[in-house]
């Protein structure tokens, strides 16, 4: 559990994972502010988290010995314009957003440039994220380990090229929702067929588990990883689902770069 004082500029879905995270990991911070302009969002966060401070000033989340900043990136400027007077000086400020450079992020900050960004994963939630990190030039070791302390509880947090992390936002960030869907869509339809939901669990766990392995880890190629299973309900709109990927996601990695 850190003992550094933790704000939190933005109190939706990220902070809400982070949260969750170091609560299933009774590894929630003693110390922790969140800010936002939301006064209901926080109210369902204080009741949920009955120790983490609540405010509608985001001034007082800047406060804090680390800021993450949690608000989507057309914000991003306007928020760091108000709370740049109110860092401490020995204060580390971890962006949470894609498009911002650890160097634009300093020139917003008023060339404040204790800077680290992550790009967080929702499957962090149940403390088995992906959550890459690139660190900017002013932090020290020691201060870089203690960032990476605060993001293990969520799952894996590996050190990255800074240049790296919009690919990740598509890859890891993004990911999940590529795949939700039509996982819920297969239990639903298993529960259908007469499966009950103790049954369908871990059978779905270690299906989506087995089959990313499969593909990654065998040492077949992708060809004949699919060749494995010779009937394939969905054949006839695979061209079409991997086109989607093929068109959608190089336009929303284009529009997220810096």
């Amino acid at each position: 559990m850190s003992t550094r004082t933790i704000g939190f500029i933005g109190g939706g879905r990220i902070t809400r994972i982070f949260l969750e995270s170091w609560n299933r990991a009774n590894a929630l911070p003693a110390t922790i502010t969140v800010s936002d302009c939301n006064a209901e969002l926080l109210a369902g966060l204080g009741a949920r988290f009955p120790g983490v401070q609540t405010t509608t000033d985001n001034l007082a989340a800047a406060a804090r010995e680390i800021v993450f900043l949690a608000v989507h990136p057309p914000v991003l400027a306007e928020v760091t314009s108000g709370i740049k007077q109110r860092l401490k000086p020995g204060a580390i400020v971890v962006s949470l957003a894609p498009k911002f450079t650890l160097a634009k992020l300093a020139g917003m900050l008023g060339g404040f440039s204790r800077l680290a960004r992550v790009i967080p994963n929702a499957p962090s939630v149940v403390n088995f994220g992906f959550n890459p990190v690139a660190y900017g030039s002013a932090l020290t070791p020691t201060e870089r380990q203690e960032i990476s302390a605060l993001l293990t509880p969520l799952g894996e947090c590996p050190e990255v090229a800074e240049e790296k992390l919009e690919a990740y936002a598509v890859l890891t960030a993004m990911g999940p929702t590529y795949l939700w869907f039509q996982l819920q869509a297969l239990r639903e339809i298993a529960k259908d067929f007469g499966l009950s939901e103790t049954e369908i669990t871990p059978a779905l766990k270690r299906m989506v588990c087995g089959g990313a392995r499969t593909l990654l880890d065998s040492g077949l190629s992708p060809a004949e990883v699919m060749d494995l299973i010779p009937v394939k309900p969905l054949a006839e709109i695979e061209q079409q689902v991997s086109e989607a990927y093929r068109t959608r996601l190089p336009a929303i990695y284009q529009k997220i770069k810096p």
